[in-house]
């Protein structure tokens, strides 16, 4: 917040946000967007709760990728749909 950062940007070894961890549990389902409480209420391992709720009350997107494969970093930033997005509102799926 004291960047005037306009999204979080969180590189992780795997393509976005998953209910279970998809290198154990074969039938993870990526999810594509999530509310800021949804990762709260469902626990899910994004980042920690107090960096989730800060994100939340100042209304500042996270975007979750997979920095291993190749491009992906120029593709967040360009603004193209990868990974999981977590913001206020409603999802998109």
């Amino acid at each position: 917040m004291e960047i005037n950062a306009e999204v979080i940007l969180k590189a992780t070894k795997v393509d976005g946000v998953y209910p279970a961890d998809p290198k154990k549990e074969s039938t993870a389902v990526k999810l594509p967007t999530l509310t800021y409480l949804d990762v709260l209420q469902k626990g899910l391992q994004v980042m920690d709760a107090t960096a989730t709720s800060l994100c939340m009350d100042n209304n500042l997107p996270m975007i979750i990728f997979d920095l291993t494969e190749r491009g992906n970093i120029k593709k967040v930033v360009l603004g193209e749909k990868i990974g999981t997005i977590v913001r206020g509102g409603e999802r998109d799926d």
